[in-house]
């Protein structure tokens, strides 16, 4: 097999649906922008972090960023491989129909590992000629109108984002709560219940959240850790927690306050804390 490079200015629409493989297989936002056309790339330019990776993923079909490479066959054919630690998809590049500056290219997804060819998906992509390049314009039967479909994206995201703050929050609280019985006290703050550098836990690093959610942000939320009072030894001391969405109608709309009864409570706030009188969750 022959080894290709990657091409800075491809000429035909084949290299430039190796090149939007390439940048979606790394998941690099910065080069899959180059494949847009001028409408879509202002969109996807205001599109929040996780949706850019969220349609970037949707190209080659895995979740973890891969090193690309891509090589012709001994029949001649057009291949890009995405490898991951998990595993390596390969994508066949068919040859080119050209109408006028449209350009349509079917596309072979499939495991490379896998002998059995019933197991690959078949995509029609589609191009088009804009400024003397050529741009993404369809995936399948999904017309690339990122404009309005952003819309449709935030929507979804907001509404994951809004259940893992909720999520996040009871975690907080159990962790906080596991704390207060080996400690006999509550945590200063959210870090000291984060995973130690090395070695074993210990009250300046519990190891009783992820290393995200101790940085106090998670999937579009910051969160909140106040100790009401100040008491913070024994069952009797208290604390509040809060989500906030860190983009306000793009990452979240809620905001979430958990009182110092365990009662969690949301309401949109536009971005602001959210407080006791907000309606309960379950």
């Amino acid at each position: 097999m022959q080894a290709l490079p990657q091409s800075d200015s491809p000429a035909d629409p084949a290299a430039t649906l190796r090149d939007i493989l390439f940048a979606a297989c790394s998941q690099n936002s910065t080069e899959f922008a180059r494949s847009l056309t001028a409408r879509n790339v202002q969109a996807f330019s205001r599109m929040t972090p996780a949706t850019r990776t969220t349609l970037l993923k949707r190209f080659v079909l895995l979740d973890k960023p891969g090193q690309p490479r891509a090589e012709i066959d001994a029949a001649g054919n057009l291949n890009v491989y995405c490898a991951t630690s998990d595993v390596t998809t390969q994508m066949q590049i068919g040859k080119p129909e050209l109408r006028d500056n449209l350009a349509f290219i079917s596309l072979t997804l499939r495991n490379a590992a896998a002998s059995n060819e019933d197991d690959s998906h078949r995509v029609l992509m589609g191009l088009v000629r804009e400024a003397g390049q050529w741009k993404l314009l369809s995936l399948g039967l999904l017309l690339l109108d990122l404009p309005s479909l952003a819309e449709e994206w935030d929507r979804a995201e907001i509404k994951n984002n809004e259940q893992s703050a909720i999520d996040s929050m009871k975690i907080l609280a159990e962790a906080i709560e596991t704390y207060r019985k080996t400690y006999t006290r509550l945590p200063d703050n959210l870090a000291v219940l984060g995973p130690p550098p090395q070695g074993p836990a210990k009250s300046e690093r519990a190891d009783l959240i992820g290393a995200e959610l101790a940085e106090g942000r998670k999937d579009g939320y910051s969160f909140r850790y106040v100790i009401v009072g100040a008491n913070t030894l024994g069952a009797p001391a208290k604390y509040e927690l809060a989500a906030i969405p860190i983009e306000y109608g793009r990452t979240g709309s809620r905001s979430f306050f958990r009182d110092t009864l365990g009662v969690l409570h949301g309401a949109d706030r536009r971005g602001a804390v959210g407080s006791v009188t907000d309606p309960k969750i379950d």
